[in-house]
């Protein structure tokens, strides 16, 4: 079918929506593709809806491929199953939450592992009816703090979830698999470079996570990847722990002493000042990686208890507040407040550590639960038992050397949440890490069988005993990958969209004012839809060339014919506008570029 320009809903704007920030914003609202209607909502028009369904198909044809069954569920659900589950107050401000007239809770969800749950159980009954795995193309809603770039952090996103079902480890990871494969098929057909990495589940649960990572610097995930192989992002990332000292080795190291520290506020200042004031025999200098920083959070659970826990780290480091979030799994973190402090005169700001020395060197671990204080205290994995360090000594102006651990102190536990730099070596041996910057299109997750037993997902097995069922869960972000495409193809002038999700094959544009150009125009248009070219006709008989020309560069189809004034010696021109080019075509060899 032609689609006619001087009948199409399209409008397009010269200037940048004044609220857009990245370049897919700006261009899909002013090509007519999206508008907003409010922070992270958009509403779609024609020519967003003819990429977002192309997007769509090129999915839902390798979910069929890969042996997945397509649904749909309701964006509105019922509060029971996600309290069965805990992620009714898990997920905390990011739910749409409403009631009915009736006073009955609801969400909009935005994931759905509860529903896949409860209609797989609802029925099947036998583990010959597994593996199974079902998929949906669907819309999803999180309460977004601060919505913003358009399509690539809203509110209402559109998603393609889907979810496997086995009666067994080996079959979801088989079933896991195919939808890894499926996900590297989809990204390859979209000509996107991908970057596979692990990755936390937070609150989804399970016990393997991947994240595909496009590279870009406006993407909101840092990852880290080695020549060796090893990709995660930094939430995933875990720091080697170097071996400990034993018993032995541990007695022999000097004895804590306490010194003077005034007018040592940072990091910076407390190594300057110990190295003016207290040499080490060795003849190294002091460096912030010698130093002991104590680190106080008030962390907040769901039932809206607070409390505070201190996390010691290399001084030369500091806490990635993402990597934190992680080591607190449903529970709020924020660095501890001054009111916080007012309440645990104890800690004694910018001098705190884990042990009290006393004057006649005698140590009372204030830390902890084998401290004075009863605050939880967690140490960074570097940080073992052996190493000595210079910390706070828990008094003002105050600071410890040779604090040992194992001998003068100990902790509560361990948590990995320092940040990871450019050389850090990676886990697995494989080398230095370098980091970079990424934006998630899609992630796949082993979720193990946390909702089946919320849920009482249950089988028959081969010996007629019940067992629950084991589940995998894959998302792609089919609205984000809309915008990033947008992102990476586009010029000064408009959009460019790769021919596989481009809103049509051809834009063909008449202009001048003979009539006799747009009898041809009309002609080319119907022997290009014959060959099978979907065709969008800009026959608008009184707009200028130039209004014309520059919205073929703003909606960026591709390729773009142009009927004018050599039309009459059966010549048209043909813009390739990925590769920048124009050139001059006999009209009778244009459907040969499109079709048969």
């Amino acid at each position: 079918m032609i689609t006619r320009l001087s009948n199409f809903f399209l409008k397009t704007l010269r200037e940048d929506p004044s609220d857009a920030e990245v370049a897919s914003h700006k261009l899909l609202v002013r090509a007519g593709y999206i508008r907003r209607q409010a922070p992270g909502v958009f509403a779609w028009l024609p020519l967003g809806l003819r990429v977002k369904a192309k997007l769509e198909q090129i999915i839902r044809e390798e979910m069929l491929a890969a042996g997945a069954h397509e649904v749909h569920f309701p964006a509105m659900l019922p509060r029971e199953p996600y309290e069965a589950t805990g992620r009714w107050e898990e997920y905390g401000d990011a739910l749409f939450r409403l009631q009915d007239r009736h006073g009955a809770d609801y969400l909009l969800a935005p994931t759905h592992e509860e529903a896949f749950t409860l209609m797989v159980k609802d029925i099947v009954s036998s583990y010959k009816d597994l593996p199974l795995t079902i998929f949906q193309i669907q819309d999803k809603y999180r309460d977004e703090a601060r919505p913003r770039a358009g399509l690539l952090r809203g509110r209402e996103f559109t998603m393609k979830d889907a979810y496997s079902f086995d009666a067994s480890d080996e079959g979801l990871a088989q079933s896991y698999q195919k939808q890894r494969d499926a996900y590297e098929r989809i990204f390859q057909r979209l000509g996107l470079e991908y970057v596979i990495v692990s990755a936390d589940a937070g609150a989804m649960g399970g016990s393997r996570s991947e994240e595909f990572l496009l590279p870009t610097q406006i993407g909101e995930d840092t990852f880290v990847r080695s020549a060796g192989g090893y990709a995660a992002n930094v939430e995933a990332y875990q720091s080697p722990v170097p071996a400990a000292r034993s018993a032995e080795e541990i007695v022999g190291l000097p004895a804590p002493l306490v010194f003077d520290s005034p007018d040592t506020p940072t990091i910076d200042t407390l190594v300057a000042h110990t190295n003016a004031v207290l040499p080490r025999e060795d003849g190294r200098a002091w460096e912030a990686a010698d130093t002991l920083k104590c680190l106080v959070f008030a962390v907040t659970t769901v039932e809206g208890e607070r409390s505070l826990a201190v996390v010691g780290v290399p001084g030369d480091r500091d806490a990635d507040m993402k990597r934190v979030e992680v080591a607190f799994p449903g529970c709020e973190v924020e660095p501890a407040t001054a009111e916080d402090f007012a309440a645990h005169p104890e800690l004694v700001k910018g001098y705190i550590g884990p042990a009290l020395v006393g004057p006649s060197g005698e140590i009372t671990q204030v830390l902890g639960e084998a401290g004075t204080t009863g605050i939880r205290f967690l140490l960074d994995p570097r940080i073992v038992d052996g190493t000595a360090w210079v910390t706070g000594a828990n008094a003002h102006e105050k600071h410890v050397a040779h604090l040992v651990v194992g001998r003068d102190f100990s902790a509560d536990g361990v948590v990995d949440v320092a940040t990871v730099r450019d050389g850090d070596p990676a886990p697995d041996g494989s080398g230095p890490v370098t980091l970079a910057r990424g934006m998630e299109i899609g992630h796949v997750f082993q979720l193990g069988r946390k909702y089946a037993e919320a849920l009482g997902l249950k089988v028959l097995d081969e010996n007629g005993k019940l067992v629950t069922v084991t589940m995998g869960s894959y998302g792609i972000g089919v609205t984000r990958i809309m915008a990033i495409l947008a992102e990476l193809h586009h010029d000064d002038r408009g959009l460019v969209w790769p021919e596989a999700v481009a809103p049509f094959d051809v834009h063909l544009v008449a202009t001048g004012k003979d009539q006799a150009v747009y009898e041809i125009a009309a002609s080319l248009a119907a022997t290009l839809d014959d060959v099978g070219a979907e065709v969008l006709y800009d026959d608008r008989p009184k707009v200028s060339p130039g209004v014309k020309f520059g919205d073929a560069e703003l909606l960026g189809v591709p390729r773009v014919v142009v009927v004018g004034r050599d039309a009459a010696d059966g010549f048209a021109e043909v813009w390739d506008r990925a590769a920048g080019t124009k050139e001059k075509v006999a009209i009778a060899e244009v459907p040969g570029l499109f079709g048969a």
